[in-house]
C-alpha cells in the first residue's frame, strides 16, 4: 500500500513539473521581444536556408546576448518594390506591437528602372508605417542599405551603371532615414567584396550568402541599440 502511495505521489509531483515548465515557457513566449522584418529578396534570403537569412540570423545573436526575442515575422518577397511591399502589409493587416522593426527595399526599383523620385515618396511612406508598427519609437526601428549587386557574377556586365543607380537609392534612403532619426546601417561596401570572395555570393549568382549575411549581422551589432 505504501509502495501504491509513493508511486502515485511520484507520478502527481511529475505532472506538477511539467505544468510549470509549461507556465514557465509560456510566459517566456508572452514576454518575448517581436521583431517584424520588411523587405525584398534580402530579406528573405533568397538562395540560402531559411536559418541563414540575416533577420534570423540577427536573432540568433541577440538571443546569444540575453535578449529574449521571437522569431522574426518576415515580410517580403523576392521582386517586390516599395509599391508590391505596401500592398503587402496592408494585406497582413499588421498590429502596431512591434518591439523590432527593420526595412531593407529599393533594389527591384532600380533594376525595374523606376523613378528615384517615386521611390523616395514610397520609401518615406514605407518608413512612417515601419515607426507607426513600432509602437510610434523611432528608436526601435533600422534601415538596412540597399546592396550592390554590380558585384555579383550576375552583376557584372554591368557593373558601373549598377553601381551608380545603387548610390543613387542608397542616398535617398538614408537621407529620408536620419530625417526620421531612424538608425541606419550601411552594408552596401560589404556587399561590393562580392566578386574577390566568390564565397559571399550565393550559389545563384546574384544573392549574398549566408557568409555575406553574417557579416551584416556583425556590423549591425556593433551600434545596434533596443530601448
Amino acid at each position: 500500500m505504501e509502495k501504491q502511495e509513493s508511486k502515485s505521489n511520484m507520478k502527481t509531483q511529475a505532472l506538477v513539473i511539467l505544468f510549470l515548465l509549461s507556465v514557465l515557457q509560456m510566459t517566456a513566449q508572452t514576454n518575448a521581444l517581436s521583431y517584424l522584418a520588411l523587405g525584398d529578396s534580402y530579406t528573405i534570403g533568397e538562395s540560402v536556408n531559411e536559418s541563414d537569412r540575416w533577420p534570423n540570423q540577427l536573432v540568433k545573436v541577440l538571443s546569444e546576448k540575453g535578449y529574449t526575442i521571437s522569431k522574426p515575422k518576415i515580410i517580403a518577397t523576392t521582386g517586390w518594390r516599395t509599391d508590391n511591399l505596401k500592398d503587402a502589409m496592408l494585406k497582413a493587416d499588421l498590429k502596431n506591437e512591434y518591439d523590432l522593426v527593420s526595412l531593407l527595399i529599393g533594389v527591384n526599383n532600380q533594376y525595374q528602372g523606376k523613378s528615384p523620385d517615386q521611390y523616395a515618396i514610397e520609401f518615406e511612406d514605407l518608413l512612417k508605417t515601419a515607426i507607426q508598427l513600432a509602437n510610434h519609437k523611432s528608436s526601435n526601428v533600422f534601415v538596412v542599405s540597399i546592396p550592390d549587386y554590380g558585384y555579383t557574377p550576375f552583376g557584372l556586365p554591368k557593373k558601373e551603371s549598377i553601381s551608380i543607380q545603387i548610390d543613387e537609392f542608397n542616398t535617398i534612403n538614408m537621407r529620408i532615414t536620419k530625417k526620421y532619426k531612424v538608425a541606419y546601417y550601411n552594408i552596401t561596401d560589404i556587399s561590393q567584396k562580392g566578386l574577390e570572395d566568390p564565397s559571399l555570393v550565393a550559389t545563384d549568382g546574384l544573392h549574398p550568402s549566408g557568409k555575406m549575411y553574417s557579416l551584416w549581422v556583425e556590423r549591425i551589432m556593433k551600434k545596434f541599440i533596443l530601448k
